[in-house]
């Protein structure tokens, strides 16, 4: 009996060719580059030769071609030009087709330039730019391209970040997990589910502290409030609620919406609530008297993503219309739309640092400036699915929540997708349950909790085992960026 051969021994892991090439050229980084990660300096006597050589391969055929120097001083340059036995690097610029007269072509040959009263036996010594007839054939125009210096990609490239792992599932919603907030302190966080339930648990160790109930729908939207002991929700039954932590029931219920409330955001300064909605009206709110200050109305449909910041534009929304309006708080009116996505826009999240935005839809993911709104550009990648919820932390750390479980990590700066994970469904869950509707940061922006379509709350962290050699940075500059 045969013994067993090598291939059963030591199965070969099938690679592609591209990442065997990234491979073969981070191995030559490491052998040749004086800095890991960095390219080398450019050596100028390096680059004087390699365009030297680019120039012998590329216009070899007209090497031979030079000028001789006419005995007499008086008679001057010769017009015809005689092939000299020392070669010369003349660069042949061929002209049109119909040419024919040597004396009145339109080629030209750029090449060291020839005293036109020096001694006859002087050979090619000074460098000059002359232009002397030149007489190839014009079938192909020999491109410059191949002696043009390389531009480096000015797409800003990413810088390594560990991948994140899931580290905790807590369990305890009889529902689809739609909201989640936390607390500033940063000791607990609140999530609001489809059981029509608050739970309050503590964002250490993942147990539940407190069960709120007053809803009659599902609670879609969820604030706490930096500056009182207060909890704003909104849900499916039109109801917006503040909930005072401190004896933990409803005090006050902001009545004016006229269906289902998809989205909740309180404003950095000053005491109002806005709260967007099923009947396509976002709704300022002023805390303390429960009064609508304004119905900011102008989408044609639900208003489904809202935050605010405390410069104007003081209110930004997204919608199913699939637009973006900002609105100006003092009069109550738009003062800008913008109209880039071609989907709705089902999240928005405003970095903590930078004057600008990003918005998610299901065509892309975009970053915009503020206060302008002027578009910056598209994510690198498409997430090719319903993006619900999105989030970054001050690092730059952008995530994307999908309806199909798909959580996509991005570098903030470049827009480069350095991690797609896929969420796991717990135990008895149709796989068809894995959707992530709400996303947040803790306010060190170390941990990340995500609420899902399969009733339970997921805690993540970056992975403190990852180095760049084992995930290293798969980045490729794009070549053409998008206007819009």
């Amino acid at each position: 009996m045969p013994g067993p051969t090598m291939e059963s021994e030591f199965p070969v892991e099938p690679q592609s060719l591209k990442k065997l090439s990234f491979k073969s050229l981070k191995r030559s980084l490491d052998l040749f580059s004086p800095l890991h990660g960095h390219f080398p300096l450019p050596d100028p006597e390096s680059k004087k030769i390699r365009t030297s050589f680019k120039l012998n391969v590329e216009y070899g055929g007209i090497k031979g071609s030079s000028a001789e120097l006419s005995s007499n001083a008086k008679a001057g340059v010769q017009n015809q030009a005689q092939p000299a036995s020392a070669p010369s690097n003349a660069l042949a610029l061929p002209g049109p087709e119909n040419t024919r007269d040597e004396r009145t072509g339109n080629e030209l040959a750029l090449g060291p330039s020839i005293p036109a009263n020096g001694p006859t036996d002087v050979r090619f010594s000074g460098k000059s730019n002359a232009v002397v007839p030149s007489h190839g054939s014009s079938e192909r125009n020999l491109s410059t391209a191949a002696i043009m210096e390389r531009i480096p990609s000015r797409w800003p490239r990413p810088i390594w970040r560990a991948p994140w792992k899931n580290y905790r599932v807590i369990s305890g919603h009889l529902g689809w997990v739609r909201s989640v907030a936390v607390d500033p302190s940063n000791t607990w966080f609140c999530t609001g589910s489809a059981d029509r339930t608050i739970k309050i648990w503590d964002l250490a160790s993942g147990r539940l502290k407190l069960t709120l109930t007053g809803h009659i729908e599902q609670v879609r939207g969820l604030a706490v409030s930096n500056k009182h002991t207060y909890m704003f929700s909104a849900g499916d039954d039109k109801l917006v609620k503040c909930w005072d932590l401190e004896q933990n029931k409803v005090i006050r219920s902001y009545h004016g919406h006229l269906s289902g409330v998809y989205c909740l955001a309180l404003h950095p300064t000053i005491d109002i609530l806005f709260t967007g909605g099923r009947d396509s009206v976002c709704r300022v709110w002023d805390i303390r008297s429960k009064m609508q200050i304004h119905a900011l109305s102008g989408h044609d449909n639900t208003v489904c993503s809202v935050f605010t910041r405390p410069m104007d534009p003081q209110v930004i929304t997204g919608s199913h219309d699939s637009t973006i309006k900002f609105w100006d708080l003092r009069y109550g009116k738009t003062m800008a739309t913008l109209t880039h996505h071609k989907k709705s826009v089902r999240a928005m999240a405003q970095h903590p640092t930078e004057d600008c935005f990003a918005s998610a839809s299901a065509d892309n993911i975009k970053k915009f400036s503020l206060p302008k709104g002027e578009f910056m550009h598209n994510m690198l990648s498409q997430q090719k699915t319903i993006v619900n919820a999105m989030a970054v932390n001050d690092e730059g750390v952008m995530v994307t929540g999908g309806d199909n479980g798909s959580m996509w990590f991005w570098d903030w700066k470049s827009g480069h997708n350095f991690q797609q994970s896929q969420t796991i469904v717990q135990p008895g869950s149709l796989d068809s349950e894995a959707g992530i509707y709400a996303l947040t940061y803790d306010a060190t922006g170390s941990r990340l909790i995500s609420c899902e379509a399969d009733k339970t709350i997921k805690m993540w962290k970056e992975d403190e085992t990852a180095t760049p050699e084992t995930h290293p940075l798969h980045f490729k500059p794009p070549k053409d960026i998008r206007r819009f």
